[in-house]
C-alpha cells in the first residue's frame, strides 16, 4: 500500500512545483524513514531520513485514531525559512499507521512579492515590522517543525530539550530524574526509532541495559 503512494509523491511534486516538498515515510518498519521525496532541497533531507520529532510525537500520541490528517502547522526550511506543513496518516485495514505523506510549503517567494506590493502603499518600516511579526510567530520554538536528516539528529534534539528543561546536568541526575527523562522521550515517541536506545544510553551516561530497565519500570507503572 505504501509503495503505491510513491507515485503520488512524484505526481504532487510535479503538479505543485518547487515550493512544495513532498515526503513519504514508511512506518511499517523500525526505521520509519523516508522512502520517497520530491524537492528535498527545501528541508535538506534525502531518502532514508527519519521521522521528525513532531511526527514521532503525533504517532506516539496516537493522533491517527482521532483524525485522518493534520494540516497547517509551522516548520522551518533548511535555510531557516518558515514552512506550512501538513501530514496525512496512511493506515491499514485495522486503522494502524503504516505510512505518512507530508507536504511542506515554502512561501518565501510569495512573501517577497507581497512585501514589495505592500511597500507601494506603506512605509518600509511598517512593512518590515509587519512581516517580522508574522515570521516570528511562524518560527516560535513550540510551533516550529525541524527536519533532521539522521536518527542521531532527531533524538539529540528531543533529548537536549528534555535535559535543558530538567535543569540538572546529566552527570548529576539521580535514577528517578533519568526515569523522568525516559518518560518524556517515550511520550514523544523517540523509542519508535531504531537505535534510539543506544543513543539515549550514551547521552544519559547509562548502559543500554539500564535504559531497557527504565522502560520496563515505566511500563509497569502505567499498568499499575
Amino acid at each position: 500500500m505504501v509503495k503505491q503512494y510513491t507515485v503520488l509523491v512524484s505526481f504532487l511534486g510535479e503538479v505543485l512545483g518547487p515550493d512544495y516538498e513532498i515526503t513519504l515515510h514508511d512506518l511499517s518498519g523500525k526505521t520509519n524513514s523516508i522512502v520517497a521525496i520530491a524537492h528535498g532541497n527545501i528541508s535538506g533531507r534525502t531518502i532514508g531520513a527519519p521521522l521528525t520529532a513532531k511526527a514521532l510525537e503525533m504517532i506516539a500520541e496516537r493522533r491517527y485514531e482521532q483524525t485522518e490528517f493534520i494540516s497547517n502547522y509551522s516548520g522551518l526550511s533548511n535555510e531557516g525559512k518558515p514552512l506550512r506543513s501538513s501530514s496525512l496518516f496512511i493506515k491499514d485495514g485495522e486503522g494502524k499507521p503504516i505510512g505518512m505523506l507530508s507536504i511542506n510549503f515554502d512561501d518565501s517567494r510569495f512573501t517577497d512579492i507581497a512585501t514589495n506590493v505592500l511597500k507601494l502603499c506603506h512605509p518600509d518600516e511598517f512593512v518590515e515590522r509587519t512581516i517580522a511579526t508574522v515570521h516570528l510567530a511562524s518560527t516560535s520554538e513550540e510551533a516550529s517543525e525541524h527536519f533532521p536528516n539522521s536518527i542521531t539528529a532527531v533524538t539529540e534534539s528531543v533529548i537536549n530539550e528534555a535535559v535543558t528543561k530538567k535543569g540538572v546536568p546529566v552527570e548529576r541526575m539521580t535514577q528517578e530524574e533519568k526515569m523522568e527523562i525516559i518518560e518524556i522521550l517515550h511520550r514523544k515517541g523517540v523509542f519508535l526509532l531504531k537505535g534510539a536506545v543506544s543513543h539515549v544510553a550514551v547521552v544519559l551516561l547509562s548502559s543500554e541495559a539500564s535504559i531497557y530497565r527504565y522502560l520496563s519500570k515505566l511500563g509497569s507503572r502505567r499498568k499499575g
